[in-house]
């Protein structure tokens, strides 16, 4: 199945306001001086975090050439580098890396976790890490996502940890999620998300959720899994 993502996933969650910014608040005590997003995607977090005064400087890294167009189009002040980790210039010191759905599309997963780590090394600095959890509800739709896996809380750990990261935070986020997409992508085998829904959940349920979540006790499990890791 061929899937125009920024139609189809993007589109989508572009209703979830409240999602995106209880992510970053959840990296913002971490995102200082010089920070890279790895996977801009169409820039749903680029704008907000160009603006942080707490980062002094700002760089996008987006593979794809269609949403690098799209980036440099709506956001031309953006430093943007259509690439990878690997094209990041080996001169510059990274203060933080901010990767949000972006591992699990990548097949050599490891690798690029230890690329991280190296370009890191020299600040002492922190890996930002948002990731879809839990194998047992990998659905079609994260095929046509061309993810190739869901991680444990465990899996992901030693991944860090092997890396030469010392994990500092890692939890379950969204635990309302995990059985909304168990039923509605891994049972019914839905192949899209209703913006309507995403919308409702985001207004009307998400925010009392998090608040639970991040303030009085976090879940066993969770649609994805957050983490923050700094490297040795």
């Amino acid at each position: 199945m061929i899937v125009n993502l920024e139609d189809f996933e993007f589109a989508a969650l572009q209703k979830a306001d409240n999602y995106r910014a209880a992510l970053l608040a959840e990296f913002e005590p971490f995102l200082v001086g010089h920070v890279l997003e790895v996977g801009a995607g169409i820039g749903q977090l680029s704008e907000t975090l160009s603006q942080k005064k707490e980062i002094t400087h700002f760089t996008s890294v987006e593979p794809d050439a269609r949403f690098a167009n799209r980036l440099r189009s709506k956001f031309p002040q953006l430093e943007l580098i259509q690439g990878t980790i690997d094209d990041v210039p080996a001169a510059w010191t990274i203060d933080a890396i901010l990767s949000v759905n972006v591992l699990e599309h990548i097949e050599a997963d490891a690798r690029e976790l230890s690329s991280y780590c190296q370009r890191l090394a020299e600040r002492r600095g922190v890996l930002c890490l948002f990731v879809p959890a839990r194998p047992e509800i990998f659905a079609p739709i994260d095929r046509d996502f061309g993810h190739f896996r869901r991680y444990t809380r465990t899996e992901l750990g030693n991944k860090l940890s092997a890396s030469g990261f010392v994990v500092r935070r890692l939890v379950y986020f969204n635990l309302l999620g995990y059985f909304a997409w168990w039923w509605n992508f891994h049972l019914l085998k839905k192949r899209s998300f209703a913006a309507k829904q995403v919308h409702f959940f985001d207004r009307c349920i998400f925010p009392l959720q998090h608040r639970f979540e991040a303030r009085i006790l976090r879940p066993p499990i969770g649609m994805s899994l957050l983490a923050v890791a700094a490297a040795l």
